[in-house]
């Protein structure tokens, strides 16, 4: 048998180029930015964001609003109401080009500028009440969950005594003895004051419940069982380990009691015990339109609207912001 012409075993085999295609880096992403890739996946509650963002713009920049699309939210214009029925002259209310959302009844005023006064009065009741509950409901549960035995006994028996409260009751009476200047401040301000510490008071046992139990289920893991071993103090236990880990429930719940407080802050001016007139409030604007909401039903629509918007944008939002930072999620 003949040898073959050409043995390409015996030669070396020529190296194959392979092109030097640079290893793509492991990019670390942190709970905060995990959360924020959630939110933005969510289209509703990005919705409902940028109608709260919408609403504090409006509320901080009133004045300069107000000028440019209306006029004073306490000026009359009687030549805008019809002197024998009461009545905005017009359709829908006197709804025009002068009076975006028409005027109200028997005096004229411009319903807009109202509407845009009103949101700062609702929205800072809301915001600052939040803030009172979840310091004091963030405070008194995470000292229950954690030092637990009569510390908690103590504080659970206080929530539940303030959750069977009458809030709506005891908030009326209140305000009914309050005299009309406290603290330097007169009027309105007084009872907007009134009802912050009100709202906010009544409101922190919510908050601590949940604020307790999640202490509870994370007093025991691991991280907080080695700070104990090298150790740490309680103090830098409840601080450092626990409270960073409480800030995802504090945060949606602060989303989810904003709603509640602006609805109990129009319950209450609605019955009279809100901010003192003329200021405007959407409560005692619905509370002024049930007598004439038959002769002028868009009185009554547009604070009631408002009010709807409002609560709906930040329940979505929150309800989103609480599954983007659920780390059991998908």
């Amino acid at each position: 048998m003949t040898a073959p012409l050409h043995d390409t075993s015996a030669e070396p085999t020529a190296p194959v180029a392979v092109a030097d295609v640079p290893a793509k880096a492991i990019e670390g992403r942190s709970p905060g930015r995990i959360a924020w890739m959630r939110l933005k996946r969510d289209k509703v509650a990005l919705t409902g964001g940028v109608v709260v963002i919408f609403l504090i713009l409006v509320a901080v920049f009133a004045p300069q609003i107000v000028s440019l699309l209306g006029h004073p939210p306490n000026e009359f214009h009687e030549d805008m109401i019809d002197p024998d029925l009461g009545t905005p002259i017009g359709s829908w209310g006197g709804i025009s080009s002068d009076f975006l959302l028409g005027v109200e009844p028997t005096n004229g005023r411009d319903v807009f500028s109202r509407i845009v006064y009103g949101a700062r009065i609702s929205l800072v009741v809301a915001f600052l009440a939040a803030f009172v509950s979840v310091a004091i409901g963030s405070l008194l549960g995470a000292l229950a969950g954690f030092l637990g035995g009569w510390v908690d006994g103590v504080i659970s028996r206080l929530m539940d005594l303030l959750l069977a409260f009458p809030q709506l009751l005891f908030t009326i009476a209140l305000v009914s003895v309050v005299p009309n200047s406290l603290w330097g401040f007169e009027g309105s301000g007084v009872r907007m004051g009134v009802l912050i510490v009100v709202i906010g008071f009544f409101g922190w046992p919510y908050i601590g419940r949940i604020v307790r139990g999640q202490t509870i289920s994370l007093r025991e893991r691991e991280y907080v069982e080695a700070a104990r071993s090298l150790g740490a103090g309680r103090g830098y236990i409840l601080i450092k380990e626990l409270l960073p880990n409480l800030v995802a429930p504090i945060l949606v719940y602060a989303t989810l009691i904003i709603p509640t407080n602006i609805l109990t802050e129009a319950a209450l001016s609605f019955l009279g015990a809100g901010v003192k007139p003329p200021t405007a409030s959407w409560g005692k604007m619905l509370s002024d339109a049930v007598p004439i909401y038959q002769d002028d039903p868009m009185y009554m629509v547009v604070p009631g609207m408002t009010i709807f918007i409002t609560v709906l944008a930040f329940n979505l939002f929150g309800d989103g912001l609480r599954d983007a930072l659920d780390p059991k999620g998908s």
